[in-house]
Formats: C-alpha cells, structure tokens, sequence
C-alpha cells in the first residue's frame, strides 16, 4: 500500500470555503521560499493518476538520495490543489496545464505559478463510450458529455471538432463553450459535468470526453477504448504542447530548495522511463 495521504474534495471543500482565496496565508507560508528549511518534509498535492503514481515511484526510488523527504497528499478534483497551495496547506501541487491555472488564477484571485524547469507529462483526452463502438455509429441527437471547467471543456470541443462531429467559431480559444458551436451536423446534445464525474456518466450519456487522469483510474485507455483521442504530440514537440503537466507553487516559492529538488526529478531519465513502462502510451513524457 502507497503511503500518502488521500484527501477527497469534500473533506477540503468546507475547509477552503473557511480559508477564502483572500485570507493572508498560514505560518507555513512565511516560512516558504527562499527561506524554507531544505531539510523539511515537502508536502506536494496531486491527483491520483498519474501524478500521485509519479510523486510516489519519486518518494520511494529517488528522492532519498537527493535529499529530499516527500509526502503526497492525493485531491480528487481540479479545485483545492490550487487553494491549497495558495493558502499554504501545501507546498506545491501537481495536476495542471498553463490554460488551466492561467484561467484558474484570474477567476479565483491566486497568485500560484509554475515551477522552472519545464513541464513533466501530456495525458490525451479521449472520447469514451459505453454502447457506441465506433465514431460513425454515434447516432443524431446524442448526447455528449464534457469537463465542465472553461479550458477543459474548450479542449474537449476541439477534439471533436477535430474528429468532424462538430464546428466551432473560427479563432475561438481556450474559451470556447457549446455556445461557441456553429455547426453540429448530428445535432449533438451536451452535457457539462465535473471532470471527475465523467467516467460514471457513460452509463446516462451516449458518450463523454474525459480527461487522461479520470480515464486512467476508471481503466479506460486512450489508445485503446477511446473513439476519438487528442494526438499528445499535436504541438511541434511534447514540450511546446500547452497541455502539458507540471509542478506549480505558490508565487514567490519557486525558489524553494527543496521545490528546485523535485522539479529536477520530476525530468529525469529514470520517471521518464518510468511514465514510458508504466503507462504504455497513455501518459506521454514532455521532458
């Protein structure tokens, strides 16, 4: 058994609520930085898969050697990462794309950034079905599932638009909704969930695009049960791709000796081949 610590989104929820986005920030922050201990424990949040798996093969292969003593602290949501750094219950967070946090920090009021050293892995959306088993076969009028927050669902209209089932308003960008579709020649039906309800609802929907992660943990590949799939190394090379994963603190952190330790893991050969082995595919390396 993974020794980390799973916290679910109901058991932050209440209490981020209580923090607010505008409270000043814990002890835990004035001692952050340049300033924090190099020798103390790093606390890092992520989601399950693939970020927790990578965080854990880190703590339990590499991290001792250089230095550095790691907890993992798993989230099931795309919310309370990013308030729990920027409210200092965490040092750093794992889980997110550029869009994503850029869209996150300017709707919420955080400040919390990437870390230097480049992105880690891409995770390809996918468009999953339990009843539809080829692309053609989806019938007029069904409905489809998407992540219902702004930069995840403008990517999972992109993919279908890229796959002919719909068009979207020319030069529409990470913020394109529904509303932004003006062809749809099977006259699809959408459905706006939380990314993380999307696996359980193949069973009221036709289909539903669902993020690489919640794909993972509900054993659902992309290379494999996906109808449509993004191509991960759709930019020039898997680094340039504005998908890409990566480590993030609060601003003013990045300097953290022990941040600079992880993130300088997080790219070395050995997770790369690790992500390689394990994933077979479906998580790509952008590093």
């Amino acid at each position: 058994m993974r020794n980390t610590a799973k916290i679910t989104a109901a058991a932050l929820a209440a209490g981020a609520l209580t923090l607010g986005l505008g409270a000043c920030g814990s002890d835990k922050d004035a001692d952050s930085g340049s300033g924090a201990d190099a020798n103390a424990t790093l606390t890092v949040a992520a989601t399950p898969t693939p970020q927790g798996e990578i965080l854990t093969y880190i703590k339990d292969n590499l991290a001792e050697k250089a230095g550095l003593t790691l907890e993992v602290k798993e989230f099931t949501d795309y919310v309370t990462p990013n308030t729990a750094v920027q409210q200092g219950e965490v040092d750093a967070n794992y889980f997110q794309h550029q869009p994503y946090l850029t869209d996150f920090n300017k709707k919420n009021g955080t400040d919390v950034v990437a870390v230097p050293g480049g992105t880690v892995h891409l995770e390809p959306l996918g468009l999953y079905s339990q009843g539809v088993k080829k692309l053609d076969d989806l019938k007029k009028g069904a409905t489809v599932a998407l992540p219902n927050d702004t930069t995840n669902e403008a990517r999972a209209l992109k993919l279908l638009e890229a796959n002919g089932l719909i068009e979207l308003k020319e030069g529409v960008g990470y913020d394109a909704t529904p509303k932004d579709v003006t062809g749809n020649p099977k006259n699809l039906k959408f459905k706006e969930l939380e990314a993380a309800q999307l696996p359980r609802s193949l069973a009221d929907v036709d289909a539903a695009v669902i993020n690489g992660n919640y794909a993972l943990e509900a054993d659902l590949s992309p290379a494999e049960d996906a109808l449509a799939a993004e191509d991960a190394l759709a930019a020039e090379s898997a680094q340039d791709n504005p998908y890409a994963n990566f480590l993030a603190v609060k601003k003013g952190n990045e300097d953290d000796p022990r941040v600079e330790k992880l993130a300088k893991l997080l790219t070395s050969p050995e997770v790369k081949k690790f992500i390689e082995d394990k994933y077979d595919g479906a998580v790509v390396a952008a590093f």
